[in-house]
């Protein structure tokens, strides 16, 4: 005899429990050889940088669903999880546990300080792992991998050393983006750019043999490093200048005064430039063209260097401070004013970034691109929603060539080696020598940017360069679910690297969700204090009700707001299923056979009706998940479960199971009540995966659900006059109570219901459920009618019209006057919504579900009116 399921529903006492079943199963590891089909999920890889957030909770959730749906429906499922190193994320954070101990990383050393972080991963990666196993994540935790496993560190060296032979990587002194707290240079996609008040300075250079020409600069330090003045040929004001020289006032150097139609706009300021090639990346180009200089004033960590004469020393703000003053002193001020401007900041640390002139290895990233933009113009890659197609589309064909060495120490070293003649050897493996004049060789100290070795992950993950088991029976996989934020950062990147190293895409699916915000839409954070912890809201709310809550709000392209109070309700929507549950539990006697096994024609109206909306569900789900509509198939489930199952057939149900009546065979409706349910946890199991198992196994189910086969259409279940016949009866019910509240009465003020010719089918149901009906509704009397009594008001739903009528006296003067008002409210708010509709511009310009909800509520009010007009007529 199974136990019987607990009174409270609680599920700390069982989520632990199932997780640790579902492990050492064995059932998260797909089997290899299969004849099954391959359907696989790469993680997007956290950092380890800490704990898992609210944004993780909802990627780990959507992929769990697809993962348990596909491995239930037939498929060789494996979601491989894993970790990502998080380069300059991760050495942030340990330098500053290191500066609480009063240490540097380069106090301690390069090894010492690995040693450190090594430690921090071991840490943490251990921690993200088992908050993923709260969330229910059935991941293949065998082939759990990071980044910098000797592997996936193979892959990486492999990638770098076979691109640099292919002419797509290289070295060279090109402008980057430098912050100096970080103290290394970052890619384009991993700088901020904040609108900040600043200030714009006008400042005079005097002209050698007479004059001066004006410029001006929001960052006036660094005209320590100008080489030139820019103006534009055609501009006459200053013709005559130009090939003329300017003495600058506090280094010595002379700068030449050119014309360049490119850097120049006669119209703005005061038509001419400072031109500073180190420090500005416009500069930098007109630099290229005229063979300019290139001069840099600052250090690495941002203070001015020898080239800035008296300056040398000082931190760049300060500098900016003391050139501005002593350009007052010598005269050469000619204004200043505001200026707001958008001005790059450090992704990590939220520095100002600086154009910085250094040497560093880029990517040659258009041929690669031009790959990566066909596969999604011919569909070979779709991404979901098709709307970002166009950003994706304008960010490849504009690409940049890509920076990504780095200035750290924690990430894959850069394979190449220099020796002091100036020669550069790259290999997969250290040489013993310059491979050019045979003398020693030193590796390169920086790293690879972390994006590089997270572009590889769907290969190196399964084990390539080498051509491996998992790689063949694996890749490409179908499915990627990640935040839009990282369209261009790492899904454009892995596309590349798939298609150059493959010849195939990495995915064939990529659905892209919106962010996770709060009640309100702002977005989280630590110090608006609104951040939300998806542990925290496990232990409140249970893991399934935070799956199920994510998921419902997972509608495509928008952001989630996030309202705990949403979580409160789906909580209790896993309470009703609990409940219903122990009374399906209850009643059961070890007699009844499975759905298979009964005579359908020989049911009764309540159970085909209900075999039939379990059958709608299954399509409606499918259908939902296959489309990576999560919020439909909750929204189809939530229906379901709570409206159909649990208010509609249980309540049927009591009845012939508390022996009170014999209208219905007790054994078929304990079977139907068993069976349906267990094919609604099967459903449901993705979304809410310890609840269903838990309810299956007090059910007498053998096995686990998440090895079950998925539901799929029966089609000996339509029963669809039964369904349409049923649903005119629950319409029937529904106006009835909605009547009752509109008027205010009671719930339980007894109405008489008349309905007009219900027709042969109708009449038969509502013979058979007469009792049931007439309890749902709480009605005095229910009857056919030819002619409907005076006072009765006229009511339709559907093809069904029926009339309601109140007993004599229901409606007292303050009723009256109460729905008086109602009425008057309404007709108010009904003429705006008609003169709303009525203009032209307002449907041609609004959003269709905009026009479309309002359609909906002018038929809901006229509706209302109609009822209201006709009770306050009916003299009762």
């Amino acid at each position: 005899m199974r136990a019987t399921l607990p009174t409270r529903f609680e599920p700390a006492q069982f989520e632990g429990k199932w997780y640790n079943r579902w492990e050492t199963s064995g059932a998260f590891t797909p089997q290899l050889p299969s004849d099954k089909p391959p359907f696989v999920i790469l993680i997007p890889p956290p950092n380890v940088t800490g704990k898992l957030h609210i944004g993780h909770a909802l990627q780990f959730t959507l992929q769990d669903i697809m993962i348990r749906f596909k491995r239930m429906d037939g498929y060789n499922a494996l979601w491989l999880p894993g970790t990502d190193h998080a380069g300059i994320a991760t050495q942030v954070m340990v330098e500053r546990e290191l500066a609480k101990e009063g240490l540097t990383r380069h106090a301690l050393g390069r090894e010492k300080f690995l040693e450190r972080m090594w430690a921090w991963k071991d840490q943490y990666a251990t921690n993200i792992s088992s908050q993923a196993k709260a969330l229910g994540a059935s991941c293949d935790w065998t082939r759990e991998r990071f980044t910098l496993d000797p592997m996936l560190s193979r892959a990486v060296i492999h990638a770098f050393v076979r691109l640099y032979q292919e002419g797509l990587i290289y070295r060279a002194q090109r402008l980057i983006n430098w912050c100096p707290r970080c103290l290394t240079a970052l890619s384009d996609l991993e700088v901020v750019h904040k609108e900040i008040n600043g200030g714009l300075w006008d400042f005079a250079y005097p002209v050698e043999g007479g004059g001066e020409i004006v410029v001006s600069t929001t960052r006036p330090e660094t005209m320590l490093g100008d080489t030139a003045v820019a103006v534009h040929p055609e501009d006459e004001r200053y013709r005559a200048l130009v090939g003329r020289f300017i003495r600058h006032p506090f280094v010595d150097r002379l700068i030449p005064i050119i014309a360049d139609a490119d850097l120049v706009d006669p119209a703005f300021g005061t038509g001419a430039v400072k031109v500073t090639p180190a420090h500005d990346p416009n500069d930098f180009a007109t630099a290229e063209r005229h063979h300019l200089p290139k001069i840099n004033i600052l250090t690495e960590d941002g203070r001015i260097n020898e080239h800035g004469g008296r300056f040398a020393g000082l931190d760049r703000f300060a500098a900016r401070r003391a050139v501005l003053e002593a350009l007052g002193e010598l005269g050469l001020r000619r204004g200043e004013k505001a200026h707001r401007h958008a001005v790059g900041h450090c992704q990590r640390c939220d520095t100002i970034l600086e154009p910085y002139l250094s040497l560093q290895w880029f990517v040659r990233s258009k041929p690669l691109a031009e790959v990566a933009l066909e596969a999604v113009r011919k569909g070979e890659v779709q991404l979901h929603p098709e709307f970002w197609l166009a950003t994706y589309e304008n960010w490849l064909t504009n690409i940049l060539d890509w920076c990504i060495s780095r200035q750290l120490w924690w990430g894959h070293r850069i394979p190449a080696y220099y020796c002091a003649q100036g020669h550069t050897t790259v290999a997969e493996t250290a040489p013993g020598a310059c491979l050019h004049c045979g003398e020693a060789v030193e590796q390169d100290p920086d790293v690879l940017d972390t994006w590089f070795s997270s572009a590889l992950w769907p290969l190196s993950t399964l084990g390539w360069p080498e051509e491996t088991e998992d790689l063949r029976a694996f890749y490409p996989t179908q499915l990627l679910i990640t935040g839009f934020d990282i369209l261009f950062f790492w899904v454009a990147r892995m596309i590349m690297m798939g298609y150059h190293f493959r010849g195939r895409p990495p995915f064939y699916q990529v659905h892209l969700t919106g962010l996770v915000r709060d009640a309100q839409g702002q977005k989280m954070s630590k110090t608006k204090g609104n951040v939300m912890d998806p542990l925290d809201l496990v232990h409140t709310y249970g893991a399934d009700a935070v799956r199920f809550t994510l998921a419902a709000l997972a509608s495509p392209g928008r952001d989630l707001p996030l309202d705990p109070r949403r979580m409160e309700g789906y909580r209790a929507f896993a309470t009703k299923l609990w409940n219903a549950a122990r009374f399906v539990q209850m009643h059961l006697k070890g007699d009844e056979p499975t759905l298979e096994e009964l005579d359908l024609q020989a049911m009764a109206l309540p159970e085909r009706w209900i075999l039939a909306e379990l059958s709608q569900a299954v399509v409606g789900v499918r259908q939902a998940l296959e489309g990576f509509r999560f919020d439909e198939a909750c929204r189809c489930l939530y229906q379901f479960v709570w409206n159909d199952y649990c208010d509609w057939y249980v309540e049927l149900a009591k009845p012939v199971l508390s022996g009170s009546s014999a209208a219905r065979s007790p054994q078929v409706v304990r079977a139907v009540a068993r069976g349906v349910l267990l094919e609604t946890l099967k459903l449901l199991h993705p979304i809410m995966p310890f609840i269903t198992e838990e309810i299956a196994s007090h059910l007498g189910y053998e096995g686990m659900l998440m090895t079950s086969p998925y539901p799929r259409l029966r089609p000996e279940w339509a029963f669809v006059l039964e369904r349409d016949t049923f649903r005119l009866v629950q319409g029937l019910v529904q106006a009835v109570r909605s009547y009752r509240h509109l008027v205010g009465l009671p719930p339980n003020a007894p109405l008489s219901v008349f309905l007009e010719n219900p027709g042969e089918a109708l009449a038969q149901a509502l013979s058979e459920l007469r009792s049931e009906v007439m309890r749902f509704a709480c009605l005095a009397q229910l009857e056919p009618a030819g002619d409907i009594p005076p006072g009765a008001v006229r009511d339709a739903v559907g093809r069904l019209r029926m009339a309601i009528l109140l007993p004599h006296g229901a409606l007292g003067e303050e009723e009256r006057q109460r729905l008086q008002r109602e009425r008057t409210t309404t007709e108010q708010e009904l003429a705006r919504l008609r003169a709303r509709l009525a203009d032209g511009g307002f449907v041609e310009r609004a959003p269709a579900e905009v026009v479309e909800q309002t359609r909906l509520r002018e038929q809901e009010l006229a509706h209302r009116l109609e009822l209201l007009t006709e009770t306050l007529g009916a003299g009762v």
